[in-house]
């Protein structure tokens, strides 16, 4: 079994930074690509941001020049560099990551909630 589990979000005003982390534990063997995707009220899930396991990375759009993605091989860990933050980047923001446990799993943590306020 794999657990991913982020922490960083909370409440920002307009133009602040967070930094979102998520953490993978549990039997694995290796991570392929790893992401962060959000949800805002009443809309469909949307990638924002994914990272292979080189370092290769895409971003949603939306989020370029303000959004970095990075991560930690050793710590099994995914990070999420939030600048410039806008209202409309309120949601919730859940990782994912595609493992080799020994089988292939697609898994996604729990999620955390961004607020920015205006």
């Amino acid at each position: 079994q794999v657990t991913l589990v982020e922490s960083g979000g909370g409440l920002v005003q307009t133009g602040g930074s967070l930094r979102l982390s998520c953490a993978a534990s549990g039997s694995i063997v290796s991570i392929f690509d790893m992401g962060w995707y959000r949800q805002a009220p009443g809309k469909q899930r949307e990638l924002v941001a994914r990272i292979s396991s080189r370092g290769t990375t895409n971003y949603a759009d939306s989020v370029k020049g303000r959004f970095t993605v990075s991560r930690d091989n050793a710590k099994n860990t995914v990070y999420l560099q939030m600048n410039s933050l806008k209202p409309e980047d309120t949601a919730v923001y859940y990782c994912n990551a595609n493992v080799w446990a020994p089988t292939y799993l697609g898994v996604w943590g729990q999620g955390t909630l961004v607020t920015v306020s205006s």
